[in-house]
Formats: C-alpha cells, structure tokens, sequence
C-alpha cells in the first residue's frame, strides 16, 4: 500500500482583502481583494524532495505562510503529516518545520540559545534538546557561543535551518534557502538539506535557481498567477520542452543564417557557426544535418543542447525567473 502523502493540498485558495477595505476601492476587481490563489491542489509525496515553483508574486509564499500558520486561508483544505491544519493546528504545527526567506532570530542570542529557546518554545524538556547536535550537522558547532549577528550569511541561513529541525519535525520547508548566498555555501546547504533527506526528512523547496530544482528535486510543481500549471516528476517536466537546439561549424563564412520552415529560429554565433532551434516532434538532429547539407554548408563540428527546466518554465509561464 503506497504511504500517505507527507502533505496535501486540496482546492486552497486565498483573496486578500482589498487595500483602504471596500470603500478604498477603485475598481470592482479590487473592491474584491487580490486572489492570490485560486483553487490549488497537489500532495507532496513522503521521503520526497519536493520542487515549488513559480515566478515572483505567483502565491509560492503565500501557500508556505498557509502551511506556517501565518496566514489564514480563504478557502479549501490543507493537511500536514495526516493533521488537518485548522483542525489539529498544533499537531500539524509540529510536523512540519519552516525555513524562511528572512534572517528570523534574535542577533544578540548565540547560535546555542537561539536552539534552545526554540525548543522551550515547541515545549522540549532541556533533557532531549538536541542543541549541539543540530549546530554541528549545519557545521556551526565553533560558533556555538558567537552572538548570531557575527554570523556570515551562509552561517545564518545554515542556523535557520537547525532552528527549524529544533522539534525533529518529518517536513522541512525551505522558502528561497540560497538567495544571496554564494556558490560554495549554496553547495553546502544543499548537501545539508540532501543529507535530511536520505535520513528520512520530506523537503520542499521554493528556489529561483532552476538548475537546483532540476537536479535536487524528484517531483515540481509550478504555480502561475495563483493557478497550479504542471505538477509532474523532475524528468517527465524537462521532457515536457519541445524544443531543442544544434549547433554547428562549418567551413566557410557565413554571410547571413540559413533558413527553413521546419527551424524554428536560426541564429548565427559567429563567422562560421550557427544556432538551430527546431521541434523535436517535427525533426531530428540528423534531419536538421540533412537540410543544411543540401544548401550547400559543409559541417566541421555538431553540438546539441537538451531542453533543461529552464525552457519549460519559460515555455509554461511565459517569463523568466
């Protein structure tokens, strides 16, 4: 029998109330408020790392603050760990740990304390408090009596983490974990977060670096104007781009680049190189090869680039990140 999903989500909504209330409003959309979600339905898979994606001001935050009991839902259900979230608040509360965009703690604790009064927060007996456990898994044992404002970026964003496994929770979600933070300590973090996970920890994560998803997560989800679009595994997701781009050298210079019906776009890249888009439903890379050889072009060297997750978001949301 296949495990109940780690959480659930099912037709949640969320409009916001109009600014200035009714009588501030200036239109009758915005006497309504902002919908800033319509309607979502996905369950995030136990044991899985879980991609949420979406561009900026499509409800991601939003629907992690549901989660956080931060923010009060309009409509429809959400249930973490089996624990329905207005029903049984403090049991959901418990099962799910937070790791927020913003530095939330106070800067004149140390990394210690701020472990400990988190866990006299969620009611932990100092007896089972895993303090010092948590600092050295996010390698912060040696700071561990540094005041926490004398942290580096990466150093805080690795406390926020710990802070957030204070009561062992089985979720963790991560809201934009690596903005700001350099490569070496993106690299860090993810090692943390993929060693949670292979100890049984379920992740969710909102991230702007799809290359990160692409390569971290097992499933994605993209939410777009408050709407679910694709809700697929990482792989069936990239396989969703139909198109798919050669390039090749040839010998001789190229005056202007060649053209077709069957190319989507061609695009010089030099004095002998050239960039062919075409769909991969309609053409292969042989049939592409084919083409150029009957105008004439004599090929050196073919380099082919696969649709990356990139493409798709783009391709399903119609902007970047």
């Amino acid at each position: 029998m296949p495990s109940e999903p780690a959480i659930r989500i099912e037709n949640l909504a969320k409009r916001y109330a109009p600014p200035g209330g009714i009588k501030g409003a200036k239109s009758a959309e915005e006497s309504e408020g902002k919908l800033a979600l319509a309607g979502v339905s996905f369950d995030v898979p136990e044991g899985s790392i879980f991609g949420l994606l979406g561009p900026n001001g499509a409800g991601k935050s939003t629907l992690i603050n549901i989660l956080a009991g931060l923010v009060n839902k309009t409509s429809g259900q959400a249930e973490i760990w089996g624990f329905d979230i207005d029903e049984h608040r403090r049991n959901a509360s418990r099962a799910i740990g937070i790791v927020p965009q913003e530095i939330v703690f106070d800067p004149f604790f140390t990394p210690f304390e701020v472990l400990e009064n988190q866990g006299g927060f969620y009611g932990i007996p100092k007896a089972r408090r895993r303090s010092m456990e948590l600092l050295e898994a996010v390698r912060l044992a040696d700071k561990r009596n540094a005041y926490a404002r004398t942290l580096s970026g990466g150093m805080k964003r690795r406390l926020l983490v710990a802070k957030a496994m204070v009561h062992s929770p089985p979720i963790l979600v991560l809201d934009e974990p690596t903005a700001g933070v350099d490569v070496e300590l993106r690299r860090q973090l993810w090692e943390l977060v993929t060693e949670l996970n292979r100890e049984g920890v379920t992740v969710v994560l909102t991230t702007h670096y799809l290359e990160e998803a692409e390569e971290l997560c097992d499933r994605i989800a993209i939410i777009n104007n408050g709407q679910l679009i694709a809700n697929k595994p990482t792989r069936e997701l990239v396989e969703m781009a139909r198109e798919k781009v050669v390039a090749v050298t040839v010998t001789g210079e190229l005056s202007q680049a060649p053209s077709h019906e069957a190319f989507a776009r061609a695009e010089l890249t030099g004095g002998h190189s050239v960039e062919i888009t075409y769909d991969k439903d309609r053409l292969s890379a042989g049939q592409v090869l084919a083409i150029l050889q009957e105008q004439g072009l004599r090929i050196e060297d073919v380099t082919t680039r696969e649709a990356d997750l990139e493409d798709v978001f783009v391709q399903l949301t119609g902007t970047g990140v």
